[in-house]
């Protein structure tokens, strides 16, 4: 019997171990499922680093750490700051006598803004301006690109789906009483339009905001403006008026800062742009079909993109938006500097001035009309072209973007007529071959962002915009802010176009005048595309080949560019646009007298030779001074002695020893370090 019960004692104690070993298999397989899934969540977002749900660009950056040391006259003279420019820092503080905001206000002053990244942009700094010389309260203003949009996530309204709301009513709080909504009865009576409402003109003077709108919103307590294009105040005002153009600048450079999950995904950018510690190039083509419409550019492209400019030109001069001919000569236009420079001819640029082919650039600007074929040519040259899509993945869009609803009928396809039928049967049952060609499929009256209108040869008139498009105009919204900020914080910024599609300034303007206010001293290109033109129609014929004459012609030109493409962008955009040239009202100049660099002629100019078209520049306050410049001054005459031949003599890795004008003697070196002293100064001596 002992026997027995000991035998089934072990039998039990068996059926334990089988227990706890079933149950430590269990675990083992939940541990491995979790680490499964794990895995390949993690995989996943390796996999779609690099792509986004809306890609532009699908080739994978490959950046390699390289030497780019300061010491190198040749970096220098890509890289470093505009030696002329570096006195100057951004000052956009009220003077002593600016008095705060009274307590009694005229009313409320409620702003439909309607336009692009840009548009919005200049139009809100103006309306707080507007708010402060009626001393009125600001309502938060609505944003109609967001507001007719379809879809988007409803955790944010109009104005907080782009910028921190918070942050723009408490940075204003010492300049204009600024609320979120209107109080209840007066909400009443604007849903009963029941308000005084103004549709402002672009660019209205003071003049009007005191005899015309004043006296309604003393009487009313409130009114609607409606700005849709761009500016709604005069550009440039009186100089007693200074402090609203310091306003304006506070307001754009300061107090609209984008909301937490816009900069969270633009610092990523900006880091996986500078993880291999190398500076970039950020270049906003400016090829938007609007602007290619407004200018009669249409001959610039080929096939269907042709078609769409022309028939885009065709619904601005019905609607009397453009005075002018259907048809137009682009190359005319081109030479003109009116057409924007097309990818393959900023690359050519870029080439000839000495950016190696690893040079990183940044593609920015919310649409390059004609896709990546137009870029194509452009990557040729240089292996790391990138743009937000390629260095972000879709899960950190989806943060961005907020939940959103799905969007079922993406397309709807209208049923093919009877007769459409009829003719489809009647050919499936026709005789033996030869027949007839089968009709065509039907297609909906609709255009694809993939690049093919179906509706250019069947309709006068533009489709409806669908939902898809609907949303997608308000993620264009967050693809400009993205591009905004990664352009600003550029080493160097080139443009193909400063103009939009009603002839104003344009994203590319809005970021140049930024980087002017921010960083004066920062490398920002302005093209004169007339000049541009003619370079590139005396090799049109070998544009891959140009002789050192030309390349020594084209140094000069982007060396003149830093200085005198500033001057030419006072003229042209500041009347338009206060933000695309904000000096010299919000800026000073910083004396460096009392400092004697080692070589003064490699220092900052003294303050009477700071060029004279940035008007009368005020000197900064004394805690300013002495304020060191974002390049050492401490430079000798030894560093410009080593020869950068390579700036002219390297093109596209292509070196000829026999060409004409080799830069191998020694009076060409010495001419190149002439050029390279010259372009390290920032322009012409």
């Amino acid at each position: 019997m002992k026997w027995v019960s000991t035998k089934s004692e072990g039998k039990m104690l068996f059926k334990s171990k089988l227990k706890w070993v079933a149950l430590a298999g269990l675990v083992l397989s939940a541990l491995s499922l979790f680490t499964h899934f794990l895995l390949a969540k993690q995989t996943y977002g390796i996999i779609s680093e690099y792509h986004s749900s809306v890609t532009i660009i699908s080739w994978r950056p490959k950046f390699k750490k390289s030497d780019l040391s300061t010491n190198n006259p040749s970096n220098r003279r890509l890289w470093a700051p505009v030696r002329r420019l570096e006195s100057l820092h951004p000052h956009a503080n009220p003077s002593g006598d600016y008095a705060a905001p009274e307590i009694q206000s005229t009313g409320f002053i409620f702003v439909k803004i309607r336009g692009g990244f840009h548009e919005i942009r200049n139009a809100i700094s103006d309306v707080v301006a507007v708010s402060r010389l009626l001393n009125a309260t600001l309502v938060i203003p609505e944003i109609q690109s967001t507001t007719s949009s379809k879809g988007i996530s409803t955790q944010f309204k109009s104005f907080p789906y782009l910028y921190n709301e918070d942050q723009f009513i408490a940075a204003l709080a010492k300049d204009v009483k600024i609320v979120k909504t209107l109080p209840k009865n007066l909400k009443g009576a604007r849903r009963k339009k029941e308000i005084p409402s103004f549709k402002v003109p672009h660019g209205a003077s003071p003049y009007y905001y005191l005899h015309h709108v004043l006296p309604m919103l003393t009487k009313h307590s409130v009114v609607e403006l409606l700005v849709s294009s761009g500016g709604c105040l005069q550009s440039i005002l009186p100089p007693h008026l200074v402090e609203y153009q310091k306003l304006r600048c506070r307001v754009a450079f300061h107090a609209l800062r984008f909301r937490e999950e816009v900069q969270n995904l633009a610092m990523i950018i900006l880091n996986r742009l500078r993880a291999s510690g190398r500076p970039f190039i950020a270049y906003d083509p400016g090829m938007t079909r609007d602007a290619l419409a407004y200018y009669g550019c249409e001959e610039l492209f080929q096939d269907v993109h042709t078609e769409l400019i022309m028939h885009r030109r065709a619904w601005m001069i019905k609607r009397r938006l453009l005075k002018g001919n259907l048809s137009s000569d682009s190359a005319e236009n081109y030479r003109n500097g009116l057409c924007p420079l097309m990818p393959e001819e900023i690359g050519i640029l870029l080439r000839a001035y000495g950016y190696s082919s690893d040079t990183i650039i940044y593609i920015s600007g919310g649409e390059v009309f004609g896709g990546l074929k137009k870029l194509i040519p452009l990557h040729a040259m240089f292996e790391n072209v990138v743009d937000r899509t390629s260095l972000s993945s879709t899960m950190e869009w989806d943060k961005v973007y907020g939940r959103e609803t799905n969007l079922v009928d993406e397309y709807s396809m209208t049923p093919p007529s009877a007769n459409l039928d009829m003719r489809s049967k009647s050919w499936k049952t026709s005789g033996p071959r030869p027949r007839p060609l089968p009709p065509p499929p039907a297609r909906p009256k609709m255009y694809n962002v993939e690049g093919w209108w179906g509706w250019v040869a069947e309709s006068d008139n533009e489709p409806e915009s669908t939902i898809v498009e609907l949303r997608t105009n308000a993620h264009r919204l967050l693809w400009e802010a993205i591009d905004y900020m990664v352009s600003i914080e550029a080493d160097a910024f080139i443009t193909g176009f400063d103009r939009d599609g009603k002839g104003n300034p344009n994203l590319a303007s809005l970021v140049a005048g930024h980087r002017f206010y921010q960083s004066p001293a920062s490398r920002t290109y302005g093209l004169d595309r007339k000049e541009i033109a003619k370079l590139f129609e005396e090799i049109r014929e070998s544009l891959y080949q140009p002789n050192r004459t030309w390349i020594t012609s084209l140094h000069k030109q982007l060396r003149r560019s830093l200085m005198d493409g500033l001057l030419e962008e006072s003229k042209k955009s500041k009347p338009l646009s206060f933000l695309s040239f904000p000096v010299p009202e919000c800026s000073c100049m910083v004396d460096d007298s009392t400092k004697s660099p080692v070589n003064a002629s490699s220092g900052p100019l003294p303050h009477s030779e700071i060029p004279v078209f940035l008007g009368q520049v005020d000197p900064c306050p004394a805690w300013m001074n002495g304020a060191t410049s974002s390049q050492s001054r401490e430079e000798t005459e030894e560093d410009n002695e080593k020869d950068d031949s390579t700036s002219l003599g390297l093109f596209f890795g292509l070196s000829n020893g026999n060409q004409e004008g080799e830069i191998g003697d020694a009076s060409n070196k010495e001419e190149a370090l002439v050029e390279d002293q010259e372009e390290l100064e920032g322009g012409e001596r």
